[in-house]
């Protein structure tokens, strides 16, 4: 589950996963988050996701630390069981990669209408 406060979001991930054995403090990683669009007619039809992608430098907070790391907002949402994981605290950087957001579905289809570049700020 994540959450977004103050220009950083905030993941919980398992203790024992992949990610928190392979993310260390001060990592940069890469981010890439899928956005539904569609409304009635992705019923009806396969629409593929808009998407934001940016790079980010990760904090690490130990596992057990969701109560003090993450936003309030996001510990009530967490069942009792995941609030033992770890938390990543990522600060975006550089600039944001767009595609298909604020153009038409059949703009996305040309990729120098659908992408954009925004400045982290």
């Amino acid at each position: 589950m994540c959450a977004v406060q103050d220009g950083r979001a905030f993941i919980v991930i398992a203790a024992d996963s992949w990610k928190a054995r392979q993310i260390a403090d001060g990592d940069e990683v890469a981010v890439t988050v899928p956005l539904r669009r569609g409304g009635v007619l992705s019923l009806l039809a396969p629409i593929p996701p808009a998407t934001v992608s940016f790079r980010a430098r990760a904090t690490v907070h130990p596992a057990g630390s969701v109560a003090r790391s993450a936003p309030a907002r996001l510990t009530r949402l967490l069942p009792r069981d995941r609030r033992s994981g770890c938390v990543l605290e990522l600060t975006p950087v550089g600039t944001f990669l767009t595609y298909g957001v604020g153009v038409s579905l059949w703009s996305m289809a040309r990729p120098s209408a659908a992408m954009a570049h925004v400045p982290v700020s």
